[in-house]
């Protein structure tokens, strides 16, 4: 079964929890906001998994790749510019973006340390990579784990580490890390908007900034 498999099949339900809990969305995008610049719309930017473009259209961003039609499809009624494709063979040329966003993809990928050396490869030097996620190791990363087989959407997850994500951030070449976190309680649980806080372990969202050298735009 390839991972995008549900996805395809339960395009408008997965869209649809973002509306269901939609203060832990809010408390998702206002972490991400963080670290993305201000001056978004005059930089060439793409989404990683950009799934129904529950991300991309909001934060402004109007490209982004996706391997399931149904999602792409819903992204595209957003507004977002969608190419189909796997991020572990990205169809894009080297060096051309100005920040690459991955948002509660990365997880889902078949193999994460080759997308992020394909993102790598697509980033301008002086180029942004801003990474959403499940963070396996805060507190409540066992109840994401224990429920995954049960989940739809998450029963082909491999939950990551903040940890294990900044050391292939680091391999790769990247520097000028920084973390933050938000959903300090179950999504569910969640009844106002969260400010984000920083480093990680205590909230199950970790947002990673990263950098690749080069000269600054």
């Amino acid at each position: 079964m390839k991972p995008w498999e549900a996805f395809e099949k339960y395009a408008e339900e997965y869209d649809a929890w973002y509306d269901r809990y939609k203060p832990a969305y809010e408390s998702e995008l206002l972490a991400l906001k963080l670290f993305l610049p201000e001056n978004l719309e005059k930089l060439k930017v793409l989404e990683i998994g950009a799934g129904t473009g529950r991300f991309s259209s909001p934060l402004g961003i109007g490209f982004g790749l996706e391997p399931s039609t149904a999602m792409a499809k819903i992204a595209k009624k957003k507004g977002v510019q969608m190419v189909l494709g796997v991020a572990e063979s990205l169809p894009f040329k080297k060096r051309g973006f100005d920040l690459i966003l991955i948002v509660a993809a990365l997880s889902l990928f078949k193999e994460p340390l080759q997308a992020l050396r394909e993102a790598a490869g697509v980033l301008k030097p002086g180029g942004q990579i801003v990474i959403g996620m499940l963070d396996r190791n805060s507190l409540h990363g066992d109840f994401y784990e224990s429920g995954k087989k049960e989940g739809r959407f998450s029963s082909e997850a491999k939950f990551l580490s903040t940890t294990e994500v900044s050391g292939w951030l680091i391999e790769l070449g990247f520097e000028k890390i920084k973390i933050c976190q938000t959903l300090f309680k179950q999504p569910e649980k969640i009844e106002l908007i969260e400010l984000p806080q920083k480093g990680s372990g205590t909230g199950s969202f970790a947002v990673i900034s990263a950098w690749r050298p080069g000269s600054s735009r």
